[in-house]
């Protein structure tokens, strides 16, 4: 041992021995009535709470030291979890007494939980409607491992993707904190690094470590019987996910009864920028919920119901027959207005099964989590009978799931007073007669002052000094005290203890007898009744598997009611599902846009036909503001919408089945990972190409406007020349763009369609119509919409003169195995006999004012002119020789 550690403190080393064994984390050190912090944590803690750093004499050392009173846990712990520290609280686990009697100097102490961003149990850390998932990812070449679970609701799941899924996957489930091994502290992935990282120790990815864990937790011999047996990689995941769980809950886990396969082939595809820019849980300015599509959708009544609502959104299901299931469900709960009504006002009665019965599980649950779950167990027969009526197979089905546990609502409601006290260890959680010797205690307990009241007129009878008084103290328990005017009568069995100025007090073996007695059945009543509700507690969690059911299938009857009240409130229809190649609409509309125009202005709706054999891409033009975007999105809501079971904003809807929706919308940049407006957008656009398929919807929303006219053009129409002639990924398709040019496609291609957005001018102002007709438009009105938007009417003016003189030098293309257009023709045809006219000795004489040869790029670029044919030129191509030449003349300036 060290001249330094000799001359710590005992509380300190003892602290240090405990920081040691739990590094990464802030440790709260219960010392008396307060939770300390010492050294590095206390100058951390002291800057995150805003509370004041002191120091403490630690051996001679001046230590840094901030702390709060024990009672204020749980404000303070919140907020660090909050700023995503990990917590470790440490507790005085037996009485100083205890300690003194053992000769030791100071308490034991132990950790009983660590608190992190994606494990925890606390109420003040978790959102109601939203899991809080922790999540651990393994890599084993091209193949990833994927495990999530929430601790608060027992919910535990793996996944074996590829390893560019896993940003997609990670998106689905918004975890609070990814675990990866240590040896991946210098190389995390770009994609992971805006997320909450805890890096664990790479044993626990060893072996069979992981896997020994898994089935030992479940006690069952292999993992077969979850259907992962044949998934590796994602064992792996799942086993490092269990220990870190393990080791900060400190608790049974008892509540985490099944590990499920997150089955992707399920679900529909949605990748980040499509959740993004459809704006489903969270909206793209604010962040928070307000003008996204769940704050359309959740009407939901219960906590679970919410939490499931945001896993339906971010997973439509891809196969007809659970779609039709929650479709015809959700049509029998519409059209029966009471049933649902009174279903509305049963499930408000709720409380949230599925994190009350983890709490009571772990051992963080108290008295009133017991009776609120016996009520909301009682809720369940009333749920049953406001839709036994209602003979529809998915809802039958959901009845049958919903057991009633009448057993366990006897137990509790034997048990507990109706109004019990937040404390566990403070008594008064039971009834009387639940327990023969807790009433005997209690009697005793109830009737101390009886007792003492008793001896107290015995004695002054006995004495005969009626100004006799019986107190108490900590320090000598029960007394007598009579003033120095009577003490002559004091009889000699009374024992004297104090001596005060103006009485003496005493105390009797009499009374020291009752005393024992009331004190001793007061604490023995709190010991007994803590021990009772543990018992009770454990029985209790025996049901959780069953608690656990109750809980599913009330959340999916709340989701398909919140479906049903908000279509029938915002005249929504029921969509036809079909497995064909047609997406057909007939009125729709944004089903958020709708709900945040002023008041009286009415939504315009629109009618979309799309399919693969005749409309399969719809090459959509009008101005800024027109409202193209819009369209877009509603589109994509409405398949999505439909997919999840929900009806949909319009008139009326058939929606082929759709594997994977894909988004190219707006312009931003991601300047952390070093890539511009442009190269975001070209990143989703090469997602788009490389992943979709015949059966997507792709929403293509000016894609080329981040690089120059003529690059943004090209690559735009070359764009849709693939979508269009490559079988494999020649998915339906909407195209809203400014490019005009692209107008052209529907004259050389059987599958592409011109629309516009109609819009009216009138003396120079533009009339926004809204209204999506079949042509292209001609225009942007760019110039007009800058004055709505307040520009100088000088800078207006110029604009007009500007546009006017580029319209002027437009460009004719045509298809991309035809023949280039009349006025591009001529133009490559001037240029090029422009070229052979010039005398190329001049040109290096003119240019070596500047360099005093021809720069070898340029005689590159002349011979390529020569040996040019406009006639036999793609479009592409000529664009591409066009830029190549103004190049040329910049270069010989």
């Amino acid at each position: 041992m060290s001249p330094k550690t000799k001359s710590k403190t005992p509380l300190m080393r003892q602290y240090d021995d405990i920081k040691e064994k739990h590094p990464g984390t802030i440790l709260l050190f219960r010392v008396g009535d307060f939770y300390e912090t010492f050294a590095d944590d206390a100058e951390l803690v002291s800057k995150e709470l805003g509370i004041t750093l002191t120091k403490r004499n630690n051996g001679g050392d001046q230590t840094p030291l901030a702390g709060f009173p024990y009672h204020a846990l749980d404000t303070y712990l919140p907020k660090l979890v909050k700023r995503g520290h990990r917590v470790a609280v440490c507790e005085q686990v037996e009485d100083p007494s205890e300690a003194k009697d053992a000769g030791r100097k100071v308490v034991n102490r132990e950790v009983t939980e660590i608190t992190t961003p994606g494990v925890t149990m606390s109420e003040k850390l978790l959102e109601h409607k939203r899991n809080n998932y922790a999540a651990a990812i393994y890599w084993a070449g091209g193949t990833a491992g994927v495990a999530f679970a929430d601790v608060s609701t027992g919910e535990f799941a793996l996944s074996q993707v590829h390893k560019n899924q896993v940003d997609d996957l990670l998106q689905s489930i918004s975890p609070s904190e990814i675990l990866l091994s240590k040896s991946r502290k210098n190389n995390v992935p770009a994609e992971l690094q805006d997320h909450n990282i805890t890096f664990i120790e790479d044993w626990v990815y060893e072996g069979d470590y992981g896997y020994n864990l898994l089935t030992d937790h479940f006690e069952t011999h292999s993992l077969k019987g979850f259907g992962v047996e044949d998934l590796n990689v994602a064992q792996i995941a799942a086993g490092a996910l269990m220990h870190y769980i393990q080791e900060t809950q400190k608790a049974s886990l008892g509540h985490i009864k099944r590990l499920q396969a997150f089955e992707n082939q399920e679900f529909m595809s949605l990748d980040g920028s499509t959740k993004r820019n459809l704006e489903l849980i969270t909206s793209i300015q604010e962040g928070g919920t307000e003008g996204t599509l769940i704050s359309i959708l959740d009407d939901t009544c219960t906590a679970m119901g919410g939490r499931l609502l945001r896993k339906w959104i971010m997973s439509p299901l891809k196969r007809l027959k659970p779609i039709s299931r929650r479709l015809n469900a959700v049509e029998a709960l519409n059209v029966n207005h009471d049933a649902r009504e009174n279903l509305r006002e049963e499930l408000e009665q709720v409380g949230d099964l599925e994190r009350l019965i983890s709490r009571i599980c772990v051992g963080r649950a108290n008295a009133r989590d017991l009776m609120q779950l016996k009520l909301s167990l009682a809720q369940v027969p009333r749920i049953k009978m406001q839709f036994s009526k209602l003979d529809e197979p998915l809802l039958n089905d959901i009845r049958d799931r919903l057991k009633l546990l009448i057993e366990v609502q006897e137990r509790i409601e034997k048990a507990i007073q109706e109004d019990p006290p937040a404390s566990v260890r403070d008594g008064g959680i039971f009834k009387d007669g639940f327990n023969d010797e807790l009433d005997e205690l209690r009697d005793v307990a109830r009737n101390g002052k009886n007792y003492i009241a008793k001896i107290k007129e015995e004695l002054a009878q006995e004495t005969g000094i009626s100004s006799l008084k019986i107190g108490y103290n900590k320090v000598f328990g029960y007394y007598i005290e009579v003033t120095n005017t009577h003490k002559e009568k004091v009889p000699e069995h009374f024992i004297r203890k104090q001596t005060l100025v103006n009485s003496e007090r005493y105390i009797t073996p009499e009374l020291k007898e009752v005393e024992e007695k009331i004190l001793s059945s007061e604490e023995r009543s709190k010991t007994l009744e803590y021990e009772l509700f543990e018992e009770l507690r454990l029985y209790v969690s025996e049901f959780a598997d069953e608690v656990q059911r109750i809980a599913q299938a009330l959340a999916e009857l709340d989701c398909l009611q919140s479906f049903a009240e908000v279509s029938y409130r915002n005249n929504y229809c029921k969509p036809a599902m079909a497995d064909d190649q047609v997406i057909d609409i007939t009125k729709g509309r944004h089903p958020v846009v709708e709900k945040t125009l002023p008041p009286g202005e009415p939504f315009i709706p629109n009618d979309i036909h799309l399919e693969n054999e005749d409309e399969q891409i719809l090459i959509i033009t009008g101005p800024n503001m027109a409202g193209k975007s819009i369209i877009l999105r509603q589109t994509g809501l409405i398949v999505l919408l439909a997919q999840i079971g929900c009806f949909v904003p319009a008139k009326d809807a058939h929606i082929g089945m759709v594997d994977k929706i894909f988004t190219r919308v707006g312009a931003s940049d991601n300047l952390a990972a070093g890539e511009s407006t442009f190269l975001v957008e070209m990143n989703e656009a090469a997602n788009i190409l490389n992943n979709a398929t015949r059966n997507s919807l792709i929403l293509l929303d000016e894609v080329g406007r981040g690089t120059s006219t003529f690059d943004g053009l090209s690559i735009a129409w070359a764009l849709a020349e693939y979508l269009h002639n490559q079988p494999s990924v020649a998915a339906k398709t909407l195209f809203a763009t400014h490019y005009h040019e692209l107008n052209e496609l529907e004259n050389m291609y059987d599958h592409i369609v011109n629309y516009n957005v109609q819009v009216k001018e009138h003396d120079g102002k533009v009339i926004f119509l809204r209204k999506l007709v079949r042509g292209g438009a001609d225009h942007s009105y760019g110039i007009q919409v800058a004055d709505m938007a307040g520009l100088p009417s000088i800078v207006i003016e110029r604009a007009k003169e500007i546009l006017k003189n580029l319209e002027s030098h437009s460009l004719d293309i045509t298809d991309s195995n035809g023949t280039l257009a009349e006025g591009a023709k001529k133009k490559a045809v001037a240029a090029k006999k422009a070229a052979k006219d010039m005398d190329k000795q001049e040109q290096i004489e003119q240019m070596s004012l500047f360099q005093t040869q021809l720069d070898p790029r340029i005689e590159q670029l002349i011979d390529k002119l020569e040996a040019s044919d406009p006639n036999r030129m793609t479009p592409i191509e000529s664009l591409m020789l066009v830029s190549e030449l103004k190049k040329l003349v910049e270069n010989s300036k």
